[in-house]
């Protein structure tokens, strides 16, 4: 029997899941929670955690509201151990996606962001937008 897969989604899905509920980003978290494990790592849970507290999202979201998807995504994801580094992508700050998906044995990662998807695929890992990954042309 094959193993689910693993996913990777870039920190701007995880935020516009929370923040826009009828998104692709929404659905795509959704469909790789359903269909496999959305893994993470200490340093982009915490890019998440940053990002996710930061005053100017409180017009769009309670702090109350915040914790609970910040505590049930938490619940949701499987903590892998960064032990591969990468050093490829033209921002690096986006090599920590590519370490995880590497690290964690990960078959997709969905990203809107040019700097990663511009690598696709990448050691046979492939990177797509929320919408492809979703099913939508």
């Amino acid at each position: 029997m094959k193993k689910p897969p693993n996913y990777v989604l870039d920190t701007n899905i995880i935020v516009s899941a929370l923040l826009f509920k009828n998104s692709q980003p929404r659905r795509a978290l959704d469909k790789a929670r359903h269909q496999g494990t959305v893994l993470m790592s200490e340093s982009i849970w915490q890019e998440i955690i940053e990002v996710l507290t930061r005053p100017k999202f409180e017009r769009y979201v309670s702090s109350i509201e915040r914790d609970l998807f910040i505590t049930w995504l938490g619940e949701l994801v499987r903590f892998v151990e960064i032990s591969k580094t990468v050093n490829v992508c033209r921002d690096a700050r986006d090599d920590k996606f590519l370490e995880l998906a590497v690290n964690g044995d990960a078959e997709l990662i969905v990203s809107g962001d040019q700097d990663l998807l511009i690598l696709n695929p990448f050691l046979g890992i492939s990177i797509v937008t929320a919408r492809e990954f979703c099913g939508v042309e």
